[in-house]
Formats: C-alpha cells, structure tokens, sequence
C-alpha cells in the first residue's frame, strides 16, 4: 500500500508489484489510474501505473470467485502480456504459482478471461518485471506457423503447452522442429 498526497491530504492506494516498482521516489509527482471500490464495510482505492493494468484488474473482478486481492496478486506476479498468454495456451500451471490462486481459480481465470481478454488493450510496456516468468518464449509464432501449415489449432495449444512444461524451448522454431519431430517419430 502506498500514500499519495493531494492538496494536503493522503490518500491510502493499494498498487499490485509492477505499479509499486515503477514509482518515483518520495516528494516526485506520480500520476496513478485508480479503481475506486465500494464495499459495505470498506470504500477502497486500488492504483495501477498503466490503463492496460487497470482494465484487466475489472475485468478479473467480474469473473466469479476473484476478488481484489487476487487480483493484485495475479498483477503482481504475472505481466498484462503474460496473463494474456496463460489464457491464450490453457497455461494453469503458471497461474497457480501466484499466491491464492488455486488450481480451479486458474480453470475458471483461464476459461472466464477468454471472451473478456478481447476488451482488454494490447500492454504497451511489454518488458515489464515479473515475479512469475512468463516471457514470450515463442508460443505465439509457433502457434501461428503451424496453423498455416495445416495444423489444428486445438491440437497445436495443447502441444505447445505439453512442450513448454516439458523442455521449455526458447524460440518459435524450436516449437515447430519439435512439433515436426513428434510426427515424424
């Protein structure tokens, strides 16, 4: 949680890690997008450094089961990018490594983020830290080449993620020779 003053009174600000780190130090200006939430017992401020940030961290309150403090946390462990490729290759084992989500959340995120990922805007800062790795490590190209070879896209999410956790190859084409290799093996 951080302090920020305005015209001589404090405003407490819950910020997830990525907003934290990019902080100016103390007496800079910041500027913060915030998401007010108002509950029956609490009225509470959360901060995000980019719009990107913030637009995810409403539409993972909407799904059922998350609340703010999971949302923090997922945004504190995984990048925008990141959570974006996780539902984009039914990748659960690195959702379930963010403290308090469990492997069910993570199903339900994955499942529930899908259609919602749509409204949210392509992350501008996409060499943010994370606690959680999740760089592009070449799923996404690979995933389209071997489309437009021919390959079902169903098929390709499952071997890439089954390859990803198994070897953890680092580049586009080490997914496909990979790919190419199980068929021909």
């Amino acid at each position: 949680m951080i302090t920020v003053e305005v015209g001589g009174g404090g405003y407490d600000v819950e910020t997830p890690m990525s907003t934290y780190l990019e902080l100016p130090s103390v007496g800079n200006d910041v500027t913060i997008l915030t998401h007010f939430l108002v509950r029956e017992d609490a009225q509470l401020l959360y901060g995000f450094s980019t719009e990107e940030e913030r637009a995810l961290f409403r539409n993972l309150l909407k799904v059922s089961g998350v609340g703010a403090r999971i949302g923090l946390a997922i945004l504190s462990g995984i990048s925008v990018n990141g959570f974006r490729r996780c539902v984009e290759f039914d990748d659960v084992a690195t959702l379930v490594k963010v403290p308090g989500v469990g492997r069910k959340t993570a199903e339900r995120l994955i499942i529930e983020m899908r259609d919602r990922l749509k409204v949210v805007p392509a992350s501008s800062k996409a060499g943010k830290a994370t606690t959680v790795a999740t760089a592009d490590d070449g799923r996404g190209d690979a995933l389209q080449a071997l489309i437009a070879l021919g390959y079902k896209e169903t098929e390709v999410r499952k071997l890439l993620t089954s390859v990803a956790k198994a070897e953890a190859p680092g580049s586009a084409e080490d997914y496909i020779r990979m790919r190419l290799l199980q068929i021909a093996g």
